[in-house]
């Protein structure tokens, strides 16, 4: 009975061996692996090995030799391969809906599907940097107590917020809470939405998942309608100007009571505030000039504007009047 027990910790522990220090690339030679087996406190003879190697290949496991001298010997994943791992990596964190403690968390259990040579490649990697993450990680629960509502075909109750000058949430409709049929939940552009039915209103609205509060599952059953049943999200453009080449530039914004959902969305809740007032706010935020910026700007009707430098705003009007000379000459 201690010979198998023996047995069967060389196995395991050579197994995780070949999972942590080999892949496509890069092996174990037959040295190496009784090497990491003493390390480990376990004495063993090639012949053995070999058996322990066809065991694990018995199983499904695809270990492989490398063509190297001396031959080399790998367990290859047949789920993800490093590249795939890099661009679930790079997904996650530039998904802005996730939290810094959920991005690093699954950052982590993707690192763990490969070997050891290839998570130090992962480390050395340049990732998206300063995105905008969101300051809670209520969003999941609300899109499990959605789906929630959609098997059990009820409505749900939510409190819906918007961003105050303050920078502070503040409730829609006074505080009073939202009942809605769940229709059709979706992920878009960074964020989850949600289109739900109003009784009310016998039409269809789109809601930011994570400017919900106190959702929950209603005991009201779900409308049913020709509506709701041919229902489907269209392409939703819930987009901004993007990364665009341009000088980087700081600047103070003037901004409309209504606009300060646009800006929080933009730049993060995390961004300074120079002055508040209950129609207008001043922030401070970091953009790089170009005329996706400018278009950006003009494209919020005059809810949003440069007051700060001087020299910015005046360049953003020189783009302006180019903009109508060139309409009026066509």
């Amino acid at each position: 009975m201690a010979n198998m027990g023996n047995q069967k910790l060389k196995l395991l522990t050579l197994l995780r061996i070949l999972e942590q220090e080999t892949d496509s690339e890069q092996g174990l030679s037959m040295p190496q692996i009784i090497e990491r087996l003493e390390e480990e406190g376990i004495s063993a003879e090639r012949k053995s090995i070999y058996r322990d190697l066809n065991v694990l290949r018995d199983t499904g496991l695809k270990i492989v030799k490398l063509p190297k001298r001396p031959v080399e010997y790998a367990l290859l994943r047949t789920d993800l391969g490093l590249s795939d791992v890099m661009m679930l990596i790079d997904v996650v964190q530039s998904s802005k809906f996730l939290t810094d403690r959920k991005s690093n968390q699954l950052v982590k259990s993707l690192k763990d599907l490969t070997s050891e040579r290839e998570r130090k490649m992962l480390d050395k990697r340049v990732h998206v940097q300063g995105r905008i993450k969101n300051q809670t990680e209520s969003v999941f629960r609300n899109v499990d107590t959605i789906h929630e509502a959609l098997q059990l075909k009820r409505k749900i109750e939510f409190l819906y917020f918007s961003y105050g000058t303050d920078l502070k949430r503040t409730p829609r409709r006074e505080g009073k809470r939202y009942t809605l049929t769940p229709v059709r939940i979706a992920y878009a552009y960074g964020n989850y939405y949600l289109a739900a039915y109003s009784d009310k209103y016998e039409d269809i609205s789109t809601y930011r998942v994570d400017r919900m509060e106190l959702l929950q599952v209603s005991a009201e059953p779900a409308t049913r309608s020709a509506l709701i049943a041919n229902y489907a999200f269209e392409d939703m453009e819930h987009q901004s100007f993007g990364m665009f080449d341009g000088d980087p530039e700081v600047v103070t914004l003037r901004v409309d009571a209504p606009m300060m959902d646009v800006i929080v969305d933009r730049f993060g809740r995390d961004i300074e505030l120079v002055k508040s007032t209950p129609s207008y706010a001043e922030v401070r935020v970091k953009i790089r000039k170009s005329p996706q910026f400018f278009g950006w700007l003009a494209g919020l009707n005059g809810g949003v504007s440069i007051k700060t430098p001087k020299r910015l705003s005046a360049e953003y009007k020189e783009w302006l009047k180019s903009l109508i000379e060139k309409q009026v000459g066509e």
